[in-house]
């Protein structure tokens, strides 16, 4: 939050000293669409996070001079003299209320009524006492209680549109009514009970393609462990959490693989299950598995870490494949072969058809992959390929989150009939428009090791210093960011 925070300024005063809001190199993606480099966004980004980079694929048509006139939008050519938004926060990450606000306030030119979920509820007085100017300026209002009064807030004359981060079963209740027939009659007549503008953020059943190759123990190590750390973070209550690994058929390296994850899970120490239903959604998930293996032992208070192998990947019945678990359980399954050309192909095809939702896909590929020309192009081929709007090579999607530079939100086309993982994008500090996804690639290892990894030793002194880093961005901080972090 603290990052959007500066970011944003950033922007607002390249805006007004330049007339446009800071972006790094333009380049082609492999079917020649315009890509613009978001990240790092400076320096001191490129010295913490060596070898990590993010484009923005930009959808057809757009070209170099178009996206200079479009970008910061609002700015430039404001398209209302002022509306109202209903943000419904979500109630897992503690910063997405927040920075949702900032991107309708900041982005869009919105005045924003924030309903804090019952969940995290007691965020709301720090952040009434962090944003009290623009409380006391009537830009914001910070309102509480659960779904009656999103309801109510949601259909009142004075609220022009509502963004939402939460479930398509919220989006849906909002926008189409109570489940049954006549909600179904209303999606079939596109006759919306909500005749307002909405954007969302809906979860997503997020798949990781390991594409076959000779990796190193090391390079295995550490990619197993950032699988885990997808699943681990935040107790796996992230829209973005990993869910389920795709697998080469008879590729040699996938026992390994898999000891490695496991090895991971079993060191990760156990969070606490606090989202509403986890337990339940974990037993409905895990029931009548015959290939299950769980880390820890579930309590009133804690979930095991939970990896069920072997899925069918031609099971279309299967529950994993076409909805989103909400919990601290991984599935894998394999498809294809160790062909790497042939099994993207394949895994590509799997992830867009068959798994639910269009918000953020991960690959792990080696380098000597990349650098082939032949495979390489295979690679490049299946990330324009995918249907998500955030796509990450060798890192979990949540660094693409917290970048902020880089937009985050589902691939856009989804219907408010089938509305998937949502609408709409956040963060996008560079203000972009026409965006179609956003492209992370990070190195097969780093070191250090990222924050967000299970064994990391030293976050609860590393991100204290990277939050008072990043209020000003000074070099005189880096010193002791890199020596917390040199202690993971």
């Amino acid at each position: 939050m603290v990052r959007h925070l500066r970011l944003i300024r950033q922007s607002l005063l390249s805006l007004k000293h330049t007339g446009n809001t800071p972006i790094g190199h333009l380049g082609r993606t492999i079917d020649q669409r315009l890509a613009v480099q978001v990240f790092p966004a400076g320096t001191i980004d490129g010295t913490l996070f060596m070898g990590v980079r993010v484009d923005v694929h930009l959808q057809s048509g757009v070209t170099a001079e178009s996206m200079e006139h479009s970008r910061a939008r609002f700015y430039k050519s404001p398209d209302h003299e002022g509306r109202v938004v209903l943000v419904l926060g979500g109630g897992n990450v503690n910063g997405i209320p927040s920075m949702d606000v900032l991107s309708k306030m900041f982005n869009e030119g919105k005045a924003c009524i924030l309903k804090m979920n019952p969940v995290n509820a007691y965020l709301g007085p720090f952040l009434e006492e962090a944003f009290a100017e623009a409380i006391r300026q009537n830009f914001l209002a910070i309102v509480y209680g659960g779904a009656g009064e999103g309801a109510y807030l949601a259909n009142h004359r004075d609220v022009d549109e509502v963004h939402l981060t939460g479930s398509d079963r919220t989006f849906d209740q909002i926008v189409w009514g109570p489940p049954g027939p006549e909600r179904e009659t209303r999606k079939a007549q596109g006759r919306p009970v909500l005749q307002k503008p909405v954007t969302a953020e809906l979860g997503n059943v997020s798949p990781v393609i390991v594409v076959p190759g000779r990796y190193s123990a090391k390079e295995l190590a550490y990619q197993a462990e950032d699988v885990a750390a997808g699943l681990t973070c935040n107790a796996s209550f992230d829209c973005n959490a990993n869910k389920v690994l795709i697998m080469p058929k008879g590729w040699q390296q996938r026992e390994a693989f898999l000891a490695a994850l496991e090895g991971a899970l079993s060191k990760a120490a156990p969070r606490q299950a606090y989202y509403p239903g986890a337990h339940d959604r974990w037993r409905a998930y895990s029931k009548g598995r015959s290939s299950i293996h769980q880390f820890g032992t579930e309590s009133a208070e804690v979930l095991p870490w939970t990896l069920v192998r072997d899925l069918d990947a031609n099971d279309r019945e299967e529950r994993a494949f076409v909805s989103e678990s909400f919990c601290p359980i991984l599935f894998e399954t394999q498809i294809g072969s160790a062909d790497p050309v042939e099994f993207l192909d394949r895994a590509v095809t799997f992830a867009n058809d068959r798994l639910w939702g269009t918000l953020s896909a991960g690959l792990v590929v080696h380098p000597k992959t990349s650098k082939d020309p032949m495979l390489g192009a295979a690679v490049d081929r299946a990330i324009t390929k995918l249907r998500y709007g955030a796509v990450c090579v060798n890192a979990w999607a949540g660094y693409l989150f917290a970048f902020v530079t880089p937009p985050w939100g589902a691939y856009p086309g989804s219907s408010s009939a089938d509305i998937q993982s949502g609408s709409g994008w956040v963060h996008n500090t560079p203000m972009l428009e026409g965006i179609e996804k956003a492209v992370l690639r990070h190195p097969i290892t780093a070191m250090p090791k990222p924050a967000y990894f299970p064994s990391h030793r030293s976050a609860h002194v590393l991100m204290p210093r990277m939050t008072a880093l990043e209020e000003n961005s000074r070099w005189m901080r880096v010193p002791g960011v890199m020596a917390a972090a040199m202690q993971a």
